[in-house]
């Protein structure tokens, strides 16, 4: 599926590709981990794009793991707290006043390091 207007400056392509990138990065997510957007787009080759992760994760038709998603402070998706805390908890993740606060020590380490890893 292409998401036309991820990021208003893409060409459709770009979009195309972006899209593949972040489903990518979302389906090595395992059980408990939790990443933030900014995260995700910094995987995918777009460091900064983290609205654009948010946008694809709200429009996909995809069933995408968007519970393993959170904003940089640990926020959960605003308006859908509820089964966004209740799918991480069943992950093993806590979750307070509608944060992250806890990842059992599976907490992502970040773009950078993933990438290391990966070489």
């Amino acid at each position: 599926m292409v998401v036309p207007g991820i990021v208003p400056s893409m060409s459709s392509k770009d979009a195309t590709d972006f899209r593949g990138a972040v489903v990518a990065v979302l389906q090595r997510l395992t059980v408990g981990e939790v990443v933030s957007y900014g995260e995700v787009a910094a995987e995918a080759g777009r460091p900064g794009a983290a609205r654009a992760v948010g946008t694809l994760l709200r429009t996909s038709s995809e069933p995408l793991p968007w519970w393993r998603v959170v904003t940089a402070s640990g926020r959960l998706v605003p308006g859908h707290e509820e089964e966004h805390a209740r799918r991480l908890h069943a992950e093993g993740v806590a979750t307070r006043d509608g944060r992250v606060v806890a990842v059992g020590g599976r907490k992502r380490a970040g773009a950078a390091a993933a990438r290391r890893s990966q070489t």
